[in-house]
């Protein structure tokens, strides 16, 4: 394995000599170590691979002297509780993981989720193998290793640097490690639902040199049409679900422009902040059959600090009024529903001083001056924000490379955003 020497001087901007001490010892073959042995865990979500990944960083973190709960959750109690953001994939088992170096709650905590999407195609991969970790000319490829495996390597390799260093925090510093992230969040639910909480969380998830301030939320939704079936050569006896469901699109493409029309000031960079797209299609089961039901799944935005009984009301009455001329649908409306996870929109309180703490410790770890944006995906941010724990996002990668078959993340990337955790940490949580 090749060795890689950081990038980074370390004689600038002035530091503490404890934060210098650090800093130097912060690992970057470690952290690619710990990267390699967690992508070579096919974690996909609903699969025994969740708890394997699970009990890995089990195992790490009780290796860095960390007060671990390991736990079982109820599915069936959690899936019952008040406030279920849902899921999509199947589970059986489920587990928790949250290890605390320190005696009580934590000053601050680090959270990243260790599930990952299937990874498609496998001749897309080099060698039929997405579970491989492959480094070359500064880039570390393999699925999960931008969302978001490289940002929990990176936060162990600052905990593992503070260690080697022999340097103890005055109040203490925990990590969460969570499943079901990509398809809902059952595992930061159960996890704050079990009590645990801090101070002030970091999630690890990929923020391309920026912070994310601010997530916009989203939901998945349903829409079923009916149509009447007929023998494909007297199709004008019938009428064509999919015709009907065609007819719907442009008042969809309405709705997301009149969504998107004066976004937050936090996500006006964005081209597309609310973004409304049909991803799954179901029709018909005879070639010359004229189809009777079309089924539409699809990814609606939601907007920044928007009630989601709201924002799925506005989808309704836009999905009424379209059909609200035809006398086919008049008879048969079309159904909506609204299946799989829900990701309300979420934000750090502002002015909350975790902002210019995080931002302070980039660029003292040697990166640029971070811009601070919001998202206009889902994360595990709205969760902690709802639960009263000030939150933000800063992690190695760029999000164009999440659930790719190109998913990458680059070396120097994983490396500052360990430097940066560490300095957090010292900031945050102090010297004993």
């Amino acid at each position: 394995m090749t060795t890689y020497r950081s990038s980074f001087e370390h004689g600038e901007p002035a530091r503490t000599e404890v934060e210098r001490r650090a800093l130097d010892a912060v690992d970057l073959d470690g952290i690619l170590r710990d990267l390699r042995e967690l992508v070579a865990i096919p974690s996909v979500g609903g699969t025994t691979g969740e708890q394997d990944a699970q009990q890995w960083c089990a195992d790490r973190l009780r290796g860095l002297g960390h007060r671990v709960d390991h736990w079982r959750i109820d599915l069936d109690e959690l899936t019952a509780a008040p406030g279920f953001p849902g899921q999509e994939a199947q589970r059986d088992v489920a587990h928790g993981c949250v290890g605390v170096a320190g005696d009580g709650d934590p000053a601050l905590v680090f959270c990243g989720h260790t599930d990952v999407v299937p990874p498609g195609d496998l001749d897309r991969w080099p060698d039929r193998d997405p579970y491989a970790l492959r480094v070359r000319d500064g880039i570390a490829a393999g699925r999960g290793t931008c969302d978001m495996k490289g940002g929990i390597a990176a936060f162990l390799g600052a905990l593992q640097a503070l260690r080697t260093a022999g340097i103890s925090l005055r109040r203490p510093v925990g990590v969460h490690a969570v499943v079901g992230e990509e398809d809902g969040g059952l595992g930061a639910f159960a996890t704050l639902r079990r009590g645990h909480r801090a101070e002030a969380c970091v999630l690890a998830e990929p923020s391309a040199g920026t912070v994310v301030a601010a997530n916009g939320g989203s939901l998945t939704f349903r829409l079923e049409v009916s149509g009447q079936s007929t023998h494909g050569s007297t199709r004008l006896r019938g009428v064509n679900a999919v015709d009907g469901l065609a007819g719907l699109l442009p008042a969809l493409r309405e709705l997301e422009a009149r969504r998107n029309a004066d976004p937050d000031p936090l996500v006006a960079h964005l081209e597309l902040p609310y973004p409304l797209s049909v991803g799954v299609v179901r029709a018909g089961d005879w070639a010359s059959t004229v189809p009777d039901l079309a089924v539409a799944e699809g990814r609606y935005g939601v907007r920044l600090d928007e009630d989601l009984s709201q924002a799925k009301e506005e989808f309704s009455a836009a999905i009424a009024r379209a059909c609200a001329d035809d006398p086919w649908f008049a008879e048969h409306p079309v159904r909506v529903s609204w299946p799989g996870g829900v990701f309300a929109s979420g934000r750090l309180p502002k002015g909350h001083p975790l902002l210019e703490e995080t931002r302070g410790a980039v660029l003292d770890a040697g990166g640029a001056e971070p811009a601070v944006l919001g998202a206009p995906y889902g994360t595990d941010l709205r969760q902690y924000a709802a639960a009263g724990v000030p939150t933000l996002q800063f992690g190695p990668g760029d999000i164009r490379y999440a659930h790719a078959h190109d998913e990458q993340v680059s070396v120097a990337e994983l490396e500052h955003a360990a430097r940066t955790y560490v300095l957090l940490a010292l900031r945050h949580c102090g010297t004993a």
